[in-house]
């Protein structure tokens, strides 16, 4: 705490230094997540000893307005076990325990943030948000490729790239002469976005609808992912709580008529032209192939004219160097509009203008059917430049003005929002209780003081996400026990004072892991295709597990896996007679519960030795004398060993973390 008072030794008011200044010229109607960033002074504490933070300070001073104290700090089983699962995912092992120092905390936190599973952690976190899929509906087009946006994310996280730059990728990477082409993977943002069944024997009038509600999903998961705002309420008219015009969102709906999904190379453009001729010659040729099966009568030397088109494939791919190149699902350029067949007949056209752009006209009560003027393509008006208009997008599609927006005018809200959802993965709950709701409709922060000065020394350090990590981790707030006092309990029992860290329960994917974990089995691979989820010899970590959109493995969906076809700010915890049948009837935990008690079996001789092994593996702690006797009867009773680890796999203390 002394530190902090000489870091701000002089500071008597609470502002001298503004994000984000711009912001002002909005005026009172401004929500405040909406206003800039301003420096805050540290409050003066009665308790000055526990701070470790600046952090600590801000939580304190609320708790003793409150008449609370903090809760006493974790033991450091607790602390351990906790720092591994909350940055890795995976366990720690009763040795790393053992061997584990509280005093010496932030060499852990070092640690475990550059383990290349830290990624895999907080990867998944982020694909949550971004509605990520492996596989989708039959009739679209490919997703084979979708895994390396997911390994993108991954390594982007492991190398800490300034939360800033890891927005503009995402929606315009191709866009930005300084990233190379592998980085196109990033846009699979965009690009593995939800896609709409469109009947082009209907008429325009219909599928205008249906390209309307495209956009609409993509206005929503931009602005709901990186503002923490709901966009898309603005489509049908004025947003209702928030400084959001219709026009606004028209003005950015004219982004996304711009584009379309699209599979981008990763390889220079130069070297990538050839290839795409070479693949567009190869389609025509299978085209031609499946009109030869489906003919009738079949012509009688239908084998050998296959052949010959066989041939012809086989010579353009092998004359083609890399044809067989990666692409990812991405978006390129090219405006959209909808219109009748130029041939007379009945139906729907969809005209894309490669290259171009184009500005929509305004939907009245969201109908494009119904429309009125003409929106230049810019950004919201509640973000003015210094210039006091909202920057108009004149690059293309305007993706990459977008996104400069958002990290330049729209800076506070959107570092506001990714500081918040840093802070509720860590600590249980957001100082906003509302992660993907920074308006009126969502919640007030109970926190307002510190979710500024976070926010703004984020950007201040660059945008970096592990500082924001060590930042929380070393604070005596996230250090507490999760064993709060009477007081708390009667004063605070939704924990919004943090007056206690909350148990909380295991992600699926966590407790997937640390199964496969204790049982010796996890393969630590990182990155690569998919796997299916539904065999039982898959052990790889569950991220590399292959999601479906709209038919998710039975495991994830029973234990609260989000909805991959829409954006997800949180996860429910739910409890069900359903989870605890998988429990006991799953072939994955069946087979777990196996291997556990193999390996017990290979490494201890005696039964009371494989209890306190058991223990070892999956608690990281010695069993007490109830746990070790009841144990030794359980099996003594004649049941198998297997049955015995399978209750340990499932029950509250593998589950839950304190």
């Amino acid at each position: 705490m002394k530190a902090i008072s000489q870091l701000r030794k002089g500071i008597t008011g609470s502002l001298f230094f503004v994000v984000g200044a711009g912001l002002l010229s909005i005026g009172a109607e401004a929500p405040w997540s909406f206003t800039p960033l301003t420096e805050q002074a540290v409050p003066v504490v009665k308790n000055s000893a526990w701070p470790n933070t600046e952090i600590d300070a801000f939580i304190l001073a609320k708790l003793e307005s409150n008449q609370l104290q903090p809760s006493p700090k974790a033991g450091k089983r607790e602390l351990l076990r906790r720092l591994h699962f909350t940055l890795t995912g995976l366990p720690p092992t009763a040795e790393e325990v053992a061997a584990f120092d509280p005093d010496k905390i932030t060499e852990t936190i070092e640690k475990l943030l550059t383990s290349p599973h830290y990624g895999e952690r907080w990867g998944r976190h982020w694909l949550d948000l971004a509605r990520y899929t492996d596989t989708t509906a039959s009739w679209l087009d490919s997703t084979s490729s979708a895994f390396l946006y997911r390994d993108w994310v991954v390594d982007a996280l492991n190398q800490d790239m300034p939360y800033d730059d890891f927005i503009k990728r995402q929606l315009a990477t191709d866009l930005m002469p300084e990233t190379p082409p592998i980085d196109n993977a990033a846009i699979g943002f965009l690009g593995l976005s939800p896609t709409y069944w469109k009947e082009l024997q209907l008429p325009p009038e219909i599928i205008k609808t249906t390209v309307a509600d495209e956009w609409e999903e993509r206005i929503d998961a931009v602005g709901r992912t990186f503002l923490g705002i709901t966009l898309a309420c603005a489509r049908c008219h004025d947003h209702k709580t928030d400084p959001i015009t219709a026009e606004d969102y028209y003005a950015i709906a004219g982004v996304f008529a711009s584009v379309k999904l699209a599979s981008r190379p990763t390889i220079p453009e130069a070297e990538w032209r050839p290839i795409a001729k070479a693949r567009e010659a190869v389609g025509k040729l299978e085209e031609q192939q499946k009109a030869l099966k489906k003919k009738k009568p079949a012509p009688e030397d239908l084998d050998k004219q296959l052949a010959a088109l066989t041939e012809k494939v086989d010579g353009i791919k092998m004359a083609t160097p890399h044809y067989n190149v990666a692409t990812v699902n991405g978006v390129e350029e090219a405006a959209l509009f909808v219109t009748g067949k130029d041939d007379g007949k009945h139906g729907t056209k969809l005209d894309y203008h490669d290259g171009e752009a184009r500005d929509l006209a305004m939907h009245k009560r969201g109908d494009p059917n119904n429309v009125g003027d003409i929106v230049p393509r810019r950004f919201l008006s509640a973000f003015p430049t210094e210039a006091g208009k909202p920057r108009p997008f004149t690059n293309g599609s305007g993706r990459l003005d977008l996104a400069h927006s958002l990290v330049d005018e729209a800076a506070p809200l959107t570092a506001r929002v990714i500081v918040n959802r840093v802070w509720r993965h860590h600590l249980g709950r957001g100082i906003v209780g509302t992660p993907s709701e920074f308006g009126r409709a969502g919640e007030e922060p109970t926190h307002p003081e510190l979710l500024n000065d976070l926010a703004l020394r984020f950007i201040k350090n660059g945008w970096s996400l592990k500082w924001l990590h060590r930042e929380i981790l070393s604070s005596a707030t996230w250090q507490q026990t999760s064993l709060a006092t009477e007081a708390a309990l009667r004063s605070d029992p939704g924990g919004k004072l943090y007056s206690h860290m909350p148990r909380r329960r295991l992600d699926v994917e966590v407790w997937r892991d640390a199964m496969l974990a204790a049982t010796g089995e996890l393969d630590p691979s990182i990155g690569g295709a998919p796997g299916d989820l539904e065999s039982t010899s898959f052990v790889r970590r569950t991220i590399y597990g292959k999601v479906h959109r709209r038919d998710i493995n039975k495991m994830l969906r029973l234990h609260d896996f989000p909805d991959p076809t829409a954006h997800s700010p949180a996860r429910p915890e739910t409890s069900t007679p359903l989870q605890q049948l998988f429990s006991l009837n799953s072939p994955f935990v069946i087979e777990r519960s196996k291997a556990l008690a193999n390996r017990l079996t290979t490494a201890e001789p005696k039964t009371e030795s494989r209890v306190d092994l058991a223990y070892r593996l999956l608690f990281q702690r010695e069993p007490t004398a109830t746990e070790r006797s009841l144990g030794l009867e359980f099996l003594a009773s004649g049941e198998p060993l297997e049955r015995y680890t399978q209750v340990l796999l499932t029950g509250n203390e593998f589950l839950y973390l304190d």
